[in-house]
């Protein structure tokens, strides 16, 4: 059976979050997703759309490259 995706990601957001301090609330505030959205992208269990993605860069002045480990399975 093939598979869905040939890559995958880590997400590092909860470790830039921890950083400045600040609560998957405010994070979730800050780029108009629930705080649900936040867990599970921090669990890796949520594929983010690329603007999402771009505005919680945006947040902590980082590049989306920096926020997620990407890789080819």
């Amino acid at each position: 059976m093939a598979k869905k995706n040939k890559y995958s990601f880590d997400s590092k957001i909860h470790v830039y979050r921890a950083t400045k301090r600040m609560s998957q609330q405010e994070l979730a505030d800050l780029v108009g997703v629930s705080r649900q959205t936040i867990i599970q992208l921090e669990r890796n269990r949520y594929n983010p759309s690329m603007l999402l993605a771009y505005s919680i860069a945006k947040v902590f002045d980082v590049t989306i490259e920096d926020l997620f480990d990407f890789r080819e399975d």
